[in-house]
């Protein structure tokens, strides 16, 4: 059983510290994509889970104050790119302020199902409608059904833990 002490602590959590903690969650990296009607977007995240197999559902965590939202909102599709090791500066354009255009120039993409950009050497890349929404704090989570999947056999795979890139050998086959 939970002290009253700590039960009241665990109610005041400060944002500082809270995302301090989150530093500590390793999570893959990968450069999400949209493409349609509200223009061609694209941006850094590590907020992203599988939901579910049936249907091949994962989730995507955006926040509503990001430039890119609009886009995303309009055009209801997205592809998640799973970034290898070697893409830590790709990431880092994608993440910061640099025109959504110079973003596009800096690697090869092309599309599938739904016309959402898909990153040439991503360890994975899972091409999805957005299904559903539901807004919690300064965030959407959007809800992606896959339309489509392409899986590299090559690479090493790339998190971001303790505020830093780290990679991740594959295993060898046996």
């Amino acid at each position: 059983m939970l002290s009253s002490a700590l039960v009241s602590s665990l109610t005041a959590v400060e944002k500082q510290d809270f995302r301090n903690a989150m530093s500590r969650l390793g999570a893959a990296v990968n450069i999400v994509t949209t493409d349609g009607p509200g223009g061609r977007a694209g941006f850094t995240a590590s907020a992203v889970c599988s939901v579910t197999d049936t249907p091949p559902t994962l989730l995507v965590c955006l926040n509503r104050s990001a430039s890119v939202w609009p886009a995303f909102s309009q055009n209801q599709v997205l592809c998640v790119n799973t970034l290898a090791a070697g893409h830590e500066a790709l990431s880092n354009l994608f993440g910061g302020k640099t025109p959504m255009e110079a973003r596009f120039l800096t690697a090869d993409w092309r599309t599938l199902a739904t016309g959402a950009p898909i990153l040439n050497g991503a360890v994975a890349s899972f091409d999805c409608r957005i299904s559903h929404t539901v807004s919690v704090g300064t965030h959407d989570i959007l809800f992606c059904e896959a339309q489509a999947l392409v899986c590299s056999q090559q690479g090493s795979g790339l998190i971001w833990f303790d505020r830093d890139y780290h990679h991740l050998l594959r295993r060898e086959a046996s």
